[in-house]
């Protein structure tokens, strides 16, 4: 099974168009206003979804079966509460009597018509997704009748179907947000594709020779151990145990980046890196997380200017984020046998999108979408998390990937050559 951007780019904005009429059937059935979060394709692995899931907190969900042009499940996913919330507008519109008839207080159970409603808004939610597929694609999608799910693991929504990856298996997951506006009610939306039928979708759309999927599976696999190893040397220079948790590889739109970017102050380090591939590497914290590193690392009181770090302040976070850059990108370079240099730190200080907004624009001149390494590096009981946007350019990384031998992956050590840091 072989990928390209275009192919890639097609599949967005088929999540794109779905999410939009999705979001507008919502508005419509409801009468309220709603708004289309962030859209997202991702590679995931199993146990990477089945994380997201097992998080002790009561889901409802609406699946459905897809044949014709998609074969898979589709399915819509609300935490309890936001089905609650949804059922109890849904119920108010319809009139006071089957407001009273529903006790939609009761979190213990879903009564037959609290589960009917319930069931209707997933499915006009589903059906929404998989007509705008349908549109983009102008083929035709079937979808069996819907059926309503719920649970705290993942195993009610995904166990019993074969589509759903294993916990190695890396697999190409559709994901969109919407939120109803001045409320918390929001859903997500899984896409479970059949690997076949994914594979003739591909066939049909590319522009290019592509990528073969295992190749992607594998530089998903050297990322990861990227990724640890800025854990390690994190724990190393401050001395606060640190972990790699959730990662995952997305394929977005650059507009869409800045999106997920959580709307805080925000302070790390950024680099451009040059080679095959190149692109951009981003280590990104929360203000408290990172004076908690400056203070783990200067063995002395710092003195703050108006940015609330002062010159050994930034200079500790430059040196941490170049030694993990460091780290990252020479494991890369030895798996794919290249040359991988990057630039000296940039300190960023900032508020959420702004901190991303010049490496999107200087992407911008060249492409339209990016993949996007996602990684949080967290601390064990301190405050400490780390979000790593490692972005390449995409012709460079489909060059990068042709020429990977997935074997050598788990062969090749990592070894980091560091660069002096320009405190200047």
């Amino acid at each position: 099974m072989k990928l390209d951007v275009n192919a890639l780019g097609t599949f967005y904005r088929m999540a794109r168009e779905g999410a939009g009429l999705a979001a507008g059937r919502l508005t419509h059935m409801l009468g309220v206003e709603t708004q289309l979060g962030v859209t997202k394709l991702n590679f995931m692995r199993g146990e990477e979804i089945r994380h997201d899931f097992d998080d002790s907190t009561e889901k409802v969900g609406v699946r459905v079966k897809l044949t014709g042009a998609i074969e898979g499940y589709s399915i819509v996913v609300f935490e309890r509460e936001s089905a609650l919330q949804v059922v109890e507008t849904l119920l108010s519109e319809a009139g006071p009597d089957a407001a009273v008839d529903a006790d939609v207080t009761d979190v213990d159970a879903f009564d037959e018509m609290t589960e009917s409603a319930a069931t209707e808004v997933g499915h006009i939610m589903n059906s929404g997704f998989i007509d705008g597929w349908a549109d983009v694609l102008e083929a035709v999608i079937d979808v069996s009748t819907p059926e309503f799910v719920e649970g705290q693991t993942a195993e009610p929504f995904f166990g019993d179907i074969d589509e759903a990856p294993s916990d190695d298996d890396l697999a190409l997951l559709f994901q969109s947000r919407i939120e109803t506006v001045g409320t918390e009610v929001g859903f997500n939306h899984y896409l479970l594709p059949k690997r076949e039928s994914m594979s003739r979708l591909l066939e049909r759309l590319r522009t290019s020779d592509g990528i073969e999927y295992d190749k992607l599976e594998g530089f998903d696999r050297m990322a990861e151990r990227g990724a640890k190893e800025v854990a390690e040397t994190a724990t190393t220079l401050t001395g606060i145990d640190t972990s790699v948790e959730i990662r995952r590889l997305n394929f977005v739109s650059l507009e869409a980046i800045p999106e997920q970017v959580a709307n805080e102050t925000l302070v790390g380090a950024a680099f451009e890196f040059d080679g095959l591939p190149s692109g951009y590497l981003l280590f990104l914290f929360d203000e408290e997380s990172a004076h908690e590193i400056v203070d783990a690392m200067v063995p002395m009181a710092v003195d703050e200017d108006e940015d609330g770090f002062g010159e050994m302040g930034t200079s500790a976070i430059k040196e941490l984020g170049n030694i993990m850059a460091s780290g990252f990108l020479d494991g890369w370079a030895n798996v794919l046998d290249t040359t991988i240099d990057h630039s000296t730190p940039e300190f960023i200080h900032d508020i959420g999108a702004a901190a991303v907004d010049p490496v999107i624009i200087q992407l911008g001149e060249n492409q339209d979408f990016a993949f996007v390494f996602d990684t949080i590096v967290v601390a064990d009981g301190r405050e400490f998390d780390c979000q790593v946007y490692a972005i390449p350019d995409e012709s460079d990384l489909e060059r990068a990937l042709n020429n990977l031998e997935v074997d050598r992956i788990e062969e090749t050590p990592t070894t980091a050559e560091f660069q002096e840091v320009d405190n200047t």
